[in-house]
């Protein structure tokens, strides 16, 4: 059992070393900064919608005497 440890210990230790050694490890700052705006543009178009139907059913005259 302690072998198996110490080999998925090494495993994982030869692949952090790799990772960090890779200076191509992609554009993550832009990825997440055009992520966000995508986010907040969808949840902006979903706010406006609902207070365009908001008011349209509000408007709705439904001849209860009013």
């Amino acid at each position: 059992m302690l072998h198996h440890i110490r080999t998925l210990r090494d495993l994982t230790w030869a692949r952090i070393t790799l990772l960090r050694s890779d200076p191509e490890r992609g554009e993550i700052t832009t990825t997440v900064i055009v992520t966000a705006l995508m986010a907040i543009a969808a949840i902006a178009i979903i706010a406006i919608i609902v207070a365009k139907l908001t008011q349209k059913a509000n408007s709705i005259d439904l001849g209860l005497g009013g």
